[in-house]
Formats: structure tokens, C-alpha cells, sequence
């Protein structure tokens, strides 16, 4: 039991906090627990979904093929695919870390699953096309420049600073999963 409350720390902790919050201020607990539970709902509408398609993929995709279109020796091709797929995504961030644990797991070089995460977060089509209709095009087009410049900065002094230590430890974490 010790090992599993140790697992859990934070959850409970979170669980914990919020007891004591709905006790001292039950009107902001109660606040706090919508939201969660909306946020909880959101969660478990989205994953699903992705979770089967990460295990079609899992199986319908080879590692080499992976290795070879978007592992270390891809170039700007690999780059390029990996901005394509992160585009073309949908979903919030917290859907793209299991994408990423299975491209780690396939062999995808960590420049690119730094540039996917980063796409992900910032570059998505959907976004593109609310920011076009809403703010206009040029605005669109000068957030998203800045961000894919600032994108691959940070993606290639991620890859540059990460020592190979650290990167055999992320790959150890994510063969845990």
C-alpha cells in the first residue's frame, strides 16, 4: 500500500488539497471540481482515440521504416514529415506524449521529436485557420514564422544540450511504459 500512496504522491496530495479547500471555501472547491471533472471528461473522450490509433500504428508501421523516414539519418525529409504530422494533429498537448513515446520507441531522432512537440503545441492547422478568420492572415503568418523559427532553435539547442546519458535515460523511461 506504502509503495502505491508513493507512486501516487502527487495525486494524492491533489486529492488531499482539495478536501481540505471544499472544507475551508466549499464555493471555490466546488469551482475546482467542475472544472476537474470537465477536464477529466475531455481527457477521456480524447485518449481513447488515440491510444487505438497508436496501437494500429504500432503495428501497421515497421521501426525501420520509422528509422529510415524519420530516425537520425532523415535529414530536413525527416523534419519535414514530422512537421507535417504535427499539423496535421488534432487533439490538445497532453495527447501528443503518447505519440512520442511510441516515435521514441521506433527510433524517430530527438531533434524531430522536439520539433513535433514544439509543432504540436503551437502550429496546428486548426490553429492556423481560427487565427486566419479571426485576426487576418498577416497576423497569422508573422505568429507562425516566429514560432517555427523559434520551433527549431529550441529544438536543435534541445538536441545539441541533451547528453547521451540523458537520452539513453529517456529511452529506458519510455520502454518502462
Amino acid at each position: 500500500m506504502k509503495k502505491i500512496l508513493m507512486k501516487y504522491k502527487f495525486a494524492v496530495a491533489a486529492v488531499i488539497f482539495l478536501i481540505i479547500l471544499v472544507i475551508i471555501r466549499p464555493e471555490l472547491g466546488r469551482v475546482v471540481i467542475l472544472h476537474f471533472r470537465k477536464n477529466l471528461f475531455e481527457m477521456l473522450v480524447a485518449l481513447p482515440p488515440i491510444f487505438i490509433l497508436l496501437g494500429l500504428l504500432d503495428v501497421w508501421i515497421e521501426k525501420q521504416t520509422i528509422m529510415k523516414y524519420m530516425g537520425d539519418d532523415s535529414g530536413f525529409f525527416g523534419s519535414l514529415l514530422t512537421f507535417v504530422m504535427a499539423t496535421a494533429a488534432a487533439g490538445p498537448l497532453y495527447a501528443a506524449f503518447p505519440i512520442v513515446a511510441m516515435l521514441i520507441k521506433k527510433g524517430v531522432k530527438l531533434f524531430n521529436i522536439f520539433l513535433f512537440l514544439g509543432v504540436w503545441s503551437s502550429a496546428k492547422i486548426p490553429f492556423l485557420l481560427f487565427e486566419t478568420a479571426n485576426l487576418g492572415v498577416r497576423y497569422m503568418a508573422i505568429r507562425f514564422t516566429g514560432n517555427i523559427i523559434g520551433i527549431i532553435i529550441m529544438a536543435f539547442l534541445l538536441t545539441k544540450t541533451t547528453s547521451a546519458e540523458e537520452r539513453i535515460r529517456i529511452i529506458e523511461n519510455v520502454n518502462k511504459l
